[in-house]
């Protein structure tokens, strides 16, 4: 057993711009700067995918492989596969991972623990929970509900692993109810089915999700006492049958009833206008008793760094470990004062953290806490 899970070895294969890589690390955190391009990002994207999912980029899988460039057309390496190798001292020992393109099943990857094929992608949770922030997730609070939607679900699978494999049920479930109305076959049996189990994944996906605000919101505010950043209110919007003192049968009966009744309005959309799929996750900052939206740029950052770290020892608190962070370009709008805050933060969680810059004494505070490299070309060097 251990008390820190982290990767003791990284190996890439066709990935993105690494033709090869096979480094080693230490339990330390990791901290990759170069310039632009140089592939710092795309790293932090095969450590992503040793989780459910799809990354950090959510890119389909036939886009990863490397390609190299022939004149003026792009050219795929090999037989176009790639594949991610770790190892990891896990939460329950020492485990090889290994994850790449599926040739029997394109467009899909397949996984490997230990060297077995899983069964399902859930089973990756049993050895590490890894937690991102990226560049793209800066405009969170002023893009669509369905962006926050997708970042508390994530946030979610890292404490409950069946959240994953119910959604995707939903979602099928409701692609059937779907297809049922558009074509106008209104047959009471079929629906009615197809209702009970939107209903009975439906709630429990609200549930989970109303649940998980719970815990994080009283975390939040029992670690609140780090000014650096600032403590986030969280809320749900646009479906509340999850939420309330009634049993789950008699949420799920309203449901039902709701979709029933909801049938012809459906049909007309062409899709299913509520539910679990619309809801919203609303964040306002506390201290200025304002929605996040409508913050300056920079406590929009300063917001959705303390809630990933606040999910952090969430989840550390729950499974008794603290997850692999993965922060990229997580010191770019921080001032020296909070840059240094952050590093202590993250070190308190025991935790190995992956960090992106391009300059490297944005990390000076970090000192002998972190391991240095510098990426060029699909290329780590090692460096003090």
């Amino acid at each position: 057993m251990t008390d820190k899970v982290h990767i003791t070895q990284l190996k890439l294969d066709k990935f993105r711009n690494y033709i090869s890589l096979k480094q080693d690390f230490s339990f330390r955190h990791v901290v990759l700067t170069g310039e632009n391009g140089s592939g710092k990002t795309n790293l932090m994207e095969a450590v992503s995918l040793l989780t459910p999912g799809r990354g950090i980029r959510r890119s389909a899988y036939i886009d990863i492989p490397y390609r190299s460039t022939i004149g003026q057309e792009d050219v795929s390496e090999g037989n176009g596969a790639f594949s991610v190798f770790a190892k990891i001292e896990g939460m329950i020992g020492e485990v090889d991972i290994g994850t790449g393109l599926s040739l029997e099943e394109p467009g899909s990857r397949r996984i490997r623990i230990d060297g077995v094929n899983t069964k399902t992608n859930d089973e990756l949770l049993d050895h590490a929970r890894i937690l991102w922030l990226t560049p793209a997730m800066d405009g969170l609070f002023t893009g669509g509900a369905g962006d926050r939607r997708r970042f508390l679900d994530r946030l979610v699978l890292a404490i409950d692993p069946g959240h994953g494999k119910r959604s995707l049920s939903y979602e099928r479930a409701m692609r059937s109810r779907n297809k049922l109305l558009s074509e106008g076959r209104l047959d009471p049996v079929w629906l009615d089915g197809i209702e009970q189990q939107m209903a009975e994944l439906g709630i429990a996906i609200s549930t989970a999700r109303h649940e998980f605000i719970n815990m994080l919101s009283g975390l939040v505010n029992v670690n609140s006492e780090d000014e650096s950043f600032p403590k986030a209110l969280l809320s749900l919007d646009g479906f509340d049958m999850g939420e309330g003192d009634l049993p789950a049968v008699d949420k799920e009966q309203n449901f039902i009833e709701y979709l029933r009744d909801t049938r012809h309005r459906d049909a007309a959309a062409g899709r299913s206008l509520s539910g679990p799929h619309k809801a919203d996750l609303i964040v306002y900052h506390d201290k200025k008793n304002m929605p996040a939206g409508s913050c300056s740029t920079g406590e929009q950052k300063a917001l959705l760094i303390g809630l990933i770290l606040a999910h952090a020892r969430l989840v550390k608190n729950l499974t008794g470990y603290a997850p692999i962070l993965l922060l990229d370009e997580i010191a770019a709008h921080l001032d020296e004062k909070r840059r240094a805050a952050l590093f202590d933060l993250i070190d308190n969680l025991n935790c190995q953290a992956f960090m992106t810059g391009t300059d490297r004494d944005m990390f000076n505070a970090l000192g002998e806490r972190a391991q240095f490299f510098n990426v060029s070309d699909g290329q780590l060097t090692a460096i003090g």
